[in-house]
């Protein structure tokens, strides 16, 4: 039998200020998570990015940037998923809502723990590109 075939998520990343938000997962697998979620149906990945940046946390996001495409099949251990992972700004203090337990800012030296998914590496990855302007591949 063949496997399914992967599933398009989103992530953002959201600036305020010279920190990023990170929402607490109320749904398993448990962590801190870049907000995001998956793709609707008829839906562009830009617009479902700032939909979840908002369902997630309150914030009203505009994409700046798009950071890269995380496709490794362990990525999520629920199912297959592609992410395309962009990076937006905001004003305001975030809030938890929808899948999001809490969500709170966060700068490079104080990341909680533990990171949700492949988050760990896609932070790593903006951190660096914020310092060299170099993209991951």
């Amino acid at each position: 039998m063949k496997p399914a075939p992967p599933v398009p998520t989103v992530d953002v990343i959201i600036e305020v200020g010279d920190r990023i938000v990170l929402v607490r997962r109320r749904h398993p697998p448990p962590g801190w998570a870049i907000p995001g979620g998956f793709i609707d149906a008829g839906e562009r990945a830009q617009d479902a990015a700032v939909r979840e940046a908002l369902e997630e946390t309150g914030l009203r996001v505009t994409l700046t940037e798009l950071l890269g495409v995380y496709s490794d099949p362990a990525r999520d251990p629920r199912k297959h998923t592609i992410s395309t992972v962009y990076i937006g700004k905001a004003e305001g203090t975030p809030k938890g809502d929808d899948d999001a337990a809490e969500a709170r800012l966060f700068s490079e030296r104080d990341l909680p723990s533990p990171l949700a998914f492949d988050h760990a590496r896609i932070l790593a990855d903006y951190f660096r590109f914020r310092k060299t302007g170099r993209r991951p591949l």
